[in-house]
């Protein structure tokens, strides 16, 4: 299998994947941009992929960088390839799915019907991995031209939770309903406790909605995060609860304008903040920095490859 790199930005995830199994060739591709600043790129040994296995490793982590890699994923599959498979770790327009009053445009389904259009391969519609989607309805906002899996990134945490030295003492929070819905089949072995939010304006309001965080060491458990808001309120709605210690688990760090900083704080209270290497841009920042633990997605991903 030949496997493209997304921009300098996921080359590391790609050649830890490359590591890990044998059958995978890096192959590369020159991100240049013309003197108006539109895109000047160019696949390396075009015809070395006529009849392999190709996939093409994304990162959405921001819109200035879409429209270039959609022009490399729209062509990969017509250089007369075997199959081509898009790995894309974060979905980024994710947190805008729904349309709740009229006039607001629902960004995730523009982005799911662009990626419908990938034309076929000589194998047939593209295959495409992504890892713990905003919200279980954007699955079914893909066409049939793709062929989607929905990987997830919950039993990277689930090993880390086995090597706490409290790891009897763990319960797992959710923020919200939705991220109960989501994640409640994988901590069927843990107690748990739900959130609950209300909005007003900019403020959220967090209460405890039902289970018991005194004594325990409560991770919350969410797919993403933004300003980081939402996990701090909930944090000190658990800590006045009684719990021992606060955690915090996002498979997607996207932090915008630096806001994962508000974490660094010591009074934020978090002991461990995990999150995945899906959003690069946030890797490179946090790694190395109390409270932030860094997952691999390499191994997912390659089993994902390999299905």
């Amino acid at each position: 299998m030949d496997l493209d790199r997304a921009r300098p930005q996921m080359e590391g995830m790609a050649k830890e994947i490359a590591e890990i199994d044998d059958n995978i060739e890096l192959g590369k591709i020159e991100w240049k941009t013309f003197a108006d600043g539109f895109p000047n790129i160019f696949v390396n040994d075009a015809e070395g992929v006529h009849g392999r296995h190709v996939a093409f490793l994304a990162s959405f982590h921001n819109a200035s960088v879409i429209f270039q890699q959609l022009s490399v994923i729209y062509s990969l599959p017509k250089m007369f390839v075997a199959s081509f498979r898009l790995i894309l770790p974060f979905f980024p327009t994710g947190t805008f799915e729904r349309v709740d009053k009229e006039g607001e445009i629902p960004t995730a389904v523009t982005m799911a019907r662009m990626l419908s259009t990938i034309p076929h391969s000589r194998g047939g519609p593209t295959d495409m991995i992504v890892f713990d989607i905003h919200a279980l309805q954007e699955r079914f906002y893909f066409g049939d031209s793709v062929t989607p899996l929905f990987a997830s990134g919950i039993p990277l945490l689930l090993e880390q939770l086995a090597k706490l030295e409290d790891a009897s003492d763990v319960v797992i929070a959710y923020p919200d309903e939705g991220a109960c819905k989501r994640f409640h089949n994988f901590f069927t072995a843990y107690d748990e406790v739900v959130c609950t939010k209300v909005r007003e304006g900019d403020k959220r309001i967090v209460t405890l909605k039902e289970g018991h965080p005194k004594g325990k060491h409560v991770v919350i458990v969410d797919d993403l995060v933004q300003s980081g808001g939402t996990l701090i309120e909930c944090a000190k709605v658990l800590v006045r609860e009684g719990a021992s210690a606060v955690s915090a688990y996002v498979t997607h760090g996207v932090f915008p304008n630096e806001s994962w900083r508000r974490f660094t704080d010591p009074a934020a209270g978090f002991t461990n903040f995990w999150i995945t290497d899906s959003c690069p841009q946030t890797t490179s920042a946090c790694t190395g920095i109390h409270p932030f633990r860094v997952l691999k997605l390499a191994r997912s991903v390659s089993r994902a490859l390999n299905i």
